[in-house]
């Protein structure tokens, strides 16, 4: 469907930063009043899921090897 504009690196990278916010979102640790915002990790996890960057698009970046 989409075609892959991220590289290995990039996923990896997507996917710690995701899981890292939902943790925080999930145990509310620290207790700041703003652990909702932990909820936007689910955004890198999808993307790092597929493979693509809807972000990427307009600006032409690809940072994945492959043509």
């Amino acid at each position: 469907m989409f075609a892959t504009n991220m590289g290995s690196a990039d996923r990896l990278f997507r996917a710690v930063l995701g899981v890292l916010l939902l943790a925080f979102a999930l145990t509310g640790l620290p207790a700041t009043g703003y652990n909702w915002l932990g909820w936007i990790g689910i955004v890198p996890l999808a993307t790092a899921a597929i493979g693509w960057c809807p972000l990427y698009v307009p600006f032409g970046i690809r940072t994945c090897r492959s043509a």
